[in-house]
């Protein structure tokens, strides 16, 4: 699909909420080619100004912060942290260079994505209703706020390259349509997501509409950080024990870390080819865009307030990308959000009715 057939998630829910443009599914926004006025006509439409120089973000948080310690002298990133946000994952297009928004622009935008919120949970909002289309399989009530952009102010969560976009290949671009496309011929062409099996790496640390938390633990030796959604531990040790067997592929890969001043960096590699690198339909045009066994993962966490956690990973597959590109995500801070059990299919059998429905479509489609 051409990349100006995309729209993207320009504030997330927001757009969806207010009609401008239609979400497909499971995929990505699609929507006509859109020329700069047209996106400027979107932008303002939810609130954003269209000034497409760039814009100073100016930060509000103490330079000389020093995180709180463990009874082992490290930083202390504990607790539970939230990822949603209205921040898209990549740049909407008609924004150009703009890599931050004025202080202005970040009001207009949180205005309208609660505005939008309140419209989608009132009488008469999206519902799933038998017997006709099928519009979105959750309201607003059902998913979490994302009431904020990101304290920055980016105008994306991709930092680098510049232009806020990700630097896909072209075939990584028509391998993950066609997955996303043929998800329910088979369980092996669906999204490991769908099939409960796990959200990959860095999917995991990717807002999702819902069950957004990620608790972190420390203990002398390791960080052990739980992802809610699909309710995946990752166990990171910190010592300088060798990684394991190439021949040994695996869904999260194998992470290893280490402290350099205030910043836990963790490297991971050993991933399997069968993973998704997002299989977040949030991710927009990166929803089903596939790993490799080559892809290296490098994050760092640092804790820059009480309630804000830094995140940064750097994305490497020479198989996927022409470069290495990196994605910034503030977490915040939440010890009163309550990380709930997932119980997803309960054993998978959901995947059976998936396809077996795809199968009656096909059926009642060659019907003369």
């Amino acid at each position: 699909m051409r990349e100006e057939t995309y729209l993207a998630t320009v504030i997330g829910e927001s757009v969806h909420s207010i009609g401008l443009v239609q979400l497909h599914p499971v995929n990505s926004v699609q929507c006509a080619p859109m020329s700069r006025v047209n996106v400027c006509l979107v932008l303002l439409v939810i609130g954003w100004s269209c000034p497409f120089n760039d814009v100073t973000a100016q930060e509000s948080l103490d330079p000389n912060y020093r995180a709180p310690r463990t009874a082992d002298q490290v930083p202390d990133i504990s607790g539970i942290w939230r990822n949603d946000t209205l921040t898209p994952f990549e740049r909407p297009i008609g924004l150009g260079d703009q890599a931050y928004l004025s202080e202005e622009e970040v009001a207009s935008v949180e205005d309208r994505g609660a505005d939008a919120r309140t419209i989608d949970n009132a009488p008469g909002g999206r519902r799933t209703v038998a017997g006709r289309p099928w519009e979105s399989g959750y309201n607003a009530f059902w998913q979490d706020p994302r009431e904020t952009v990101v304290h920055t102010r980016r105008t994306s969560m991709i930092a680098d390259p510049s232009s806020g976009r990700v630097p896909t290949r072209p075939v990584a671009e028509e391998r993950a349509q066609w997955l996303v496309e043929n998800r329910s011929t088979s369980h092996e062409t669906m999204s490991p997501y769908s099939r409960c099996i796990t959200r990959g790496m860095p999917g995991s640390m990717i807002p999702n509409t819902y069950n957004t938390g990620n608790h972190i633990f420390q203990i002398p030796g390791y960080v052990i950080i739980l992802h809610e959604m699909v309710r995946e531990p990752r166990i990171i040790p910190l010592d300088d024990r060798p990684t394991i067997d190439l021949k040994i592929r695996q869904w999260m890969g194998d992470a290893r870390g280490r402290w350099e001043g205030e910043t836990l960096v963790v490297e991971t590699t050993h991933f399997t080819e069968k993973g998704w690198i997002t299989p977040n339909q949030n991710a927009g045009r990166m929803h089903g865009v596939p790993v490799s066994q080559a892809l290296k993962l490098v994050e760092r966490f640092t804790r820059v307030a009480d309630d804000i956690l830094d995140w940064q990973v750097r994305v490497e597959d020479p198989e996927a990308y022409t470069q290495p590109w990196t994605l910034e995500l503030p977490l915040r801070r939440d010890m009163s959000y309550t990380v709930y059990e997932y119980a997803c299919h309960e054993g998978n059998r959901a995947v059976t009715g998936i396809l077996g429905s795809a199968r009656y479509f096909e059926r009642q489609q060659s019907l003369p």
